[in-house]
């Protein structure tokens, strides 16, 4: 038929297709099972104490930058990509979400749900450079076993539960989670329990983890210069290897039990 390459005529042309033009010549668009407009018409209508259910949806790559989720149940769905600028989570179901690649500057997840969520890579500061005003605010979060790995420096994780979360490296291989550490500088761990955490080698240097319950914890190569753990438990904290330069440790708990400490580094320098 007139129009319609035969089968031969459409292997001569896919040989002559460069490789990278037939990866995406048969990855399918990305198609997200609502369009942003209809997601933020369905937050705008939505009354209070009847959230907004859109649980296991596809809303990958939407732009939701500013919109109050009202404290929305999204359990599961895949926000892969999206633009959650400056965005209201407060309080919102997202257990298990998949959060990998979104725009999170400025957003707040603050007694959110965000149990074996995944956020990977995102974005956190659309300029060059770090501005610690812009990050996202976990105040009160479930962050347990969530996995996280980014550079998400003046967060805010004041009373959150970080229970068995890793924030540490992934698997030795080319993936989106493929950071040699995650940076949390400056953060607020303050009250948190952060129990079983893995924060192998990252980078928090100025970070506060003031009353924050830290047992078993595996800061192993971690930058904790100038960290301050003042009444912290400690008991079982591995510092193997890490950089305790001018961190503080008044008042802490299980100081005994704690681990690696005959290798830190600059473990001289700590102040108790």
């Amino acid at each position: 038929m007139h129009g319609l390459l035969s089968a031969a005529q459409t292997r001569r042309a896919l040989r002559g297709m460069p490789a990278v033009l037939l990866f995406w010549h048969f990855v399918p668009a990305s198609a997200a099972d609502l369009s942003a407009r209809q997601v933020t018409e369905m937050f705008y209508k939505a009354r209070t104490g009847t959230p907004v259910d859109l649980s296991g949806k596809d809303l990958s790559f939407l732009d939701l930058a500013g919109v109050d989720f009202k404290g929305a149940l999204l359990s599961g769905a895949n926000l892969y990509g999206v633009d959650l600028k400056t965005a209201n989570l407060k309080g919102s179901q997202l257990a298990g979400v998949r959060l990998d690649r979104a725009a999170i500057e400025g957003t707040d997840f603050s007694g959110a749900n965000l149990e074996r969520a995944s956020m990977l890579r995102p974005s956190v500061y659309t300029r060059l450079g770090i501005n610690s005003g812009k990050a996202p605010k976990f105040a009160g979060a479930n962050l347990r076993h969530i996995r996280l790995t980014a550079m998400m420096d003046g967060a805010d994780f004041r009373g959150a539960d970080l229970t068995g979360a890793r924030m540490g490296p992934h698997e030795p291989r080319a993936d989106i989670s493929s950071m040699p550490s995650s940076w949390l500088r400056g953060c607020n761990f303050s009250g948190a329990k952060m129990t079983g955490a893995d924060l192998m080698w990252a980078k928090l240097s100025f970070s506060r983890f003031v009353g924050a319950d830290v047992r078993e914890v595996n800061f192993s190569g971690a930058d904790l210069s100038m960290t301050d753990f003042s009444g912290a438990d400690v008991r079982g904290a591995n510092f193997d290897g890490a950089d305790l330069d001018g961190a503080r440790f008044s008042g802490v708990r299980g100081w005994e039990e704690a681990r690696g400490l005959d290798t830190a580094v600059n473990a001289s320098r700590i102040s108790r």
